[in-house]
């Protein structure tokens, strides 16, 4: 049962800027009027955050090495957090990779699985994206497997292979500990990282044929860390619009240039640049180079890079709240939300005014997350 609501006194986001005009809901989508009034004065009501890529629901599944054993109340408790923080849209980046342990393809498994089970008592809307390690190529199948058996509908590539090391027949660093945390023998573990290593030359007709068959079944297909124009050149080729958090200003401006997506992290722009010293987020949108932000491994981090991103004037507010709503659904082919307008889904976020605190945040027109002074005045209404 969704609510049949008329929120009056706030000031609402529209895509030419905030407005003091009432906003009603029903049957889980924004309605032309009527409603039960509810008074929002000193509140502003912002369209629902759309999180293109997050991996921080990790820590609810496994908040300390080998606590892995209820995936389904990880989830719920992964959606609490991601209701306090706004988003009603969220797409879960799960590895499917040689690094073992929650990056292997036996917790993808489990975490597909744990999806299937809590998407019908969950208000979020939780979308599953597959990291494939490209240069995993005895995985392939097994991962093509996991997408057809769940539906996935958005895959991107990886390559975590120390490369440069192993060329030189070095040791890469922290491989010990790497090996010993996912309960793997060293020798093993770099023996196996060479034989990868060793097949780099059949990686690109491996990857065109998975491709190509992931395309063919409607699959939306990125890539991660592009260090370069060439790198994206390549990735286009193969049907993989989306350039996720490209490591350069030359690989986002290639990305950008061909008509792809392309999307940054949060946490560069609320921290003032990359924790590994790649591109920094705030000039990408400076020169409007991007299309979406997300939240990567912080969810409140979208909220305020929103918000900093107005601040600063790099952007109005609908057009930096646009970075975290209507762009990233529009490059998951979400047409039904991002901007609240009539017909479209009730997914909105309530912010005080004066504090930017979120203190409600509705999908579809149900309430995932509502608290304070805003609480009260929904049940008095």
């Amino acid at each position: 049962m969704t609510l049949a609501l008329r929120l009056c006194g706030a000031e609402v986001l529209h895509p030419d800027g905030l407005r003091d005009t009432p906003l009603s809901i029903a049957d889980g989508r924004i309605a032309p009027d009527g409603g039960r009034e509810v008074d929002l004065a000193g509140y502003m009501v912002l369209p629902g955050i759309v999180d293109i890529h997050g991996d921080g629901f990790e820590r609810h599944l496994a908040p300390r090495r080998g606590a892995m054993k209820d995936i389904p109340t990880g989830l719920i408790a992964t959606e609490a957090e991601l209701a306090a923080n706004g988003i009603t849209t969220a797409v879960l980046a799960q590895f499917y990779s040689w690094e073992g342990g929650m990056r292997g393809p036996e917790f993808a498994q489990r975490v597909m699985e744990g999806l299937d089970a809590v998407r019908g008592s969950v208000v979020t809307d939780m979308i599953a994206q597959l990291r494939i390690e490209i240069c995993m190529l005895d995985g392939h199948a097994g991962a093509e497997a996991l997408i057809a058996a769940h539906d996935i509908p958005y895959v991107v590539f990886n390559d975590h292979l120390p490369h440069e090391e192993l060329a030189k027949g070095k040791r890469p660093p922290r491989l010990t500990g790497q090996a010993l945390r996912i309960g793997k023998n060293p020798e093993k573990h770099l023996a196996d990282l060479m034989a990868m290593h060793a097949r780099l030359d059949e990686v690109p007709e491996a990857l065109g044929a998975l491709s190509a068959r992931l395309l063919a079944r409607g699959v939306r297909l990125g890539s991660h860390d592009d260090k370069d124009a060439e790198a994206r050149a390549r990735w286009r080729g193969l049907g993989a619009r989306i350039a996720e958090f490209p490591e350069t200003l030359e690989a986002s401006e290639a990305a950008h240039g061909g008509g792809d997506a392309v999307i940054m992290g949060a946490p560069n722009l609320v921290r003032g640049g990359s924790h590994k010293g790649n591109a920094s987020a705030t000039d990408m949108v400076a020169m409007g180079l991007i299309g979406a932000l997300a939240s990567d491994y912080h969810y409140p981090s979208l909220r305020r890079a929103a918000f900093l991103v107005a601040d600063a004037g790099l952007a109005d507010l609908a057009g930096a709240w646009a970075l975290v709503s209507t762009g990233p659904a529009a490059m998951l082919g979400l047409a039904d939300r991002g901007t609240l307008a009539p017909g479209l889904r009730a997914d909105m976020v309530i912010v005080e005014a004066a504090t930017r605190r979120i203190v409600a945040t509705l999908c579809a027109g149900r309430f995932s997350y509502l608290s304070g002074d805003a609480a009260e005045r929904f049940l008095a209404a």
